[in-house]
């Protein structure tokens, strides 16, 4: 159920600060509406700044190169006053139900690969939490008061009620909320689709995946890969990034540069990553190959390791690949191409840029990563009904993690049952291994 005393106030605090900031810019530009961005460009070029756009990336280069203290402080302005803290709170505003809860927050198979959708509140796609004391800000928040907050914490209100989204949603009285998700479930599934061995050995021992890909990557003792140290850096990001055919691109979009890798070092560890994960690598390859020999000879199905199949209908226009549960994916009229001397798989679908109904590429990586989330969202839905069979109600449930209500009362047994479920592998993956984390709190949040 929401919090409705955190969300109207949150909504009302916002309210009050956009005006404050609006006022501030006002005064320092003279201009009526001075978060109309033509407005705000126009002023800016009185001051001698020449402003192409007003983006995110782009002012927070300008607040990099100008000197103008004046200037400087309208943009810091422009930044805090584009954040939309508070729309998801306006949201659960309109959503909440007489009985205090919200009701359709996800669509059942609402992507392609069968995962849940988020809708409304879009709770597959909440900003984390980072603050320290939550309740703390909680409290404060529903107080109302600016100055108080702004003596409390360095950051602006609109950060501080983003951090606060989460935290609206709560369990009832005498209840509290045990949340549980699978730990590394994509890198365990892909591991065991693949036949990595040693990656299957680590997570059926210590399961620290990150220590012991930098300890493979580069030849050392896992013992010397410690928290904070650059070598665990090093495996972190290329486990995040490279299982699906990804390079120094992906690595760059999962933030090497902030975890402060040199940028000269990420070819060498992609290089690294792949050497020591062979069949992963064949992996990409293989499901693309089997893909490809489906769609060029239709009504024949290909198999990779008797566990994942493929076939082509060219009465139903549709290429169908079949999950080990017996679940499939569908790709509507796809076809194979040669580009630049190389095989190019397509198929019509919905662009997730545009939005738009078109004809989509896509590759042995891809297709490896639409199997293997969707692997992870069957081994997802089969624990829940093992936890629901077992008496505890789930009210939520985002990506890997699952909410359940329980009695407060109860709740270290209920945690605990829940955990020994999540470690029961689906009958079609009996030998995948699979592990849970979980923790209780009374309102929702990133442990």
């Amino acid at each position: 159920m929401l919090d409705m005393d955190l969300v109207n106030s949150a909504v009302l605090l916002d309210e009050c600060n956009t005006e404050t900031l609006m006022q501030e810019a006002r005064e320092l530009t003279g201009l009526a509406n001075p978060n109309s961005p033509t407005a705000l460009k126009g002023w800016l070029a009185t001051q001698g700044i020449k402003a192409s756009s007003l983006t995110k990336s782009i002012v927070s280069e300008l607040k990099g190169e100008i000197n103008n203290e004046k200037a400087l402080r309208v943009l810091e302005l422009r930044q805090e006053l584009s954040k939309t803290s508070t729309a998801k709170y306006k949201t659960m505003q309109e959503c909440v139900c007489s009985d205090g809860r919200v009701k359709g927050l996800t669509q059942f198979y609402g992507t392609r690969t069968g995962r849940w959708a988020g809708r409304l509140i879009q709770v597959q796609n909440l900003p984390q939490n980072h603050l320290d004391d939550l309740t703390n800000a909680r409290e404060i928040t529903k107080l109302e008061d600016s100055e108080l907050m702004g003596l409390c914490y360095s950051e602006p209100i609109p950060f501080i009620l983003s951090q606060l989204i989460r935290t609206a949603i709560i369990a009832p009285k005498d209840k509290t909320f045990v949340i549980a998700d699978f730990s590394a479930i994509e890198a365990r599934v892909i591991a065991w689709l693949a036949g990595e061995q040693w990656r299957l050995d680590v997570f059926r021992s210590h399961g620290k995946i990150y220590e012991a890909s930098a300890a493979a990557m580069f030849g050392i003792p896992i013992e010397s890969v410690t928290k904070g140290s650059d070598y665990r850096a090093k495996g972190k990001i290329a486990e995040l990034a490279l299982g699906y055919q990804g390079g120094v691109g992906a690595l760059k979009a999962f933030g090497a540069d902030k975890m402060g890798i040199a940028e000269s070092e990420l070819e060498d560890i992609v290089y690294r990553w792949r050497a020591k994960s062979p069949n992963i690598v064949l992996l990409w390859n293989r499901i693309e190959t089997m893909v490809t020999k489906a769609i060029l000879s239709p009504g024949i199905m290909y198999a990779y390791n008797e566990v994942l199949f493929a076939t082509y209908s060219k009465k139903d226009k549709s290429l169908s690949i079949i999950l080990p549960s017996g679940r499939s994916l569908q790709y509507y009229s796809p076809a194979v191409s040669t580009y630049r001397g190389k095989n190019s798989i397509t198929y019509e679908g919905l662009n997730q840029t545009t939005r738009k109904w078109e004809t989509v590429e896509t590759y042995g990586g891809k297709l490896t990563e639409n199997v293997i989330q969707a692997i992870a969202r069957d081994c997802l839905a089969d624990s829940m009904l093992r936890i629901n069979k077992a008496g505890y109600d789930i009210v939520m449930h985002v990506h890997d993690e699952v909410i359940a209500e329980v009695e407060a009362s109860k709740s270290e047994l209920a945690m605990e049952e829940v955990l020994d479920i999540m470690k029961i592998s689906p009958e079609w993956c009996e030998d995948l291994p699979l592990r849970g984390d979980a923790f209780i709190t009374e309102y929702y949040k990133k442990d």
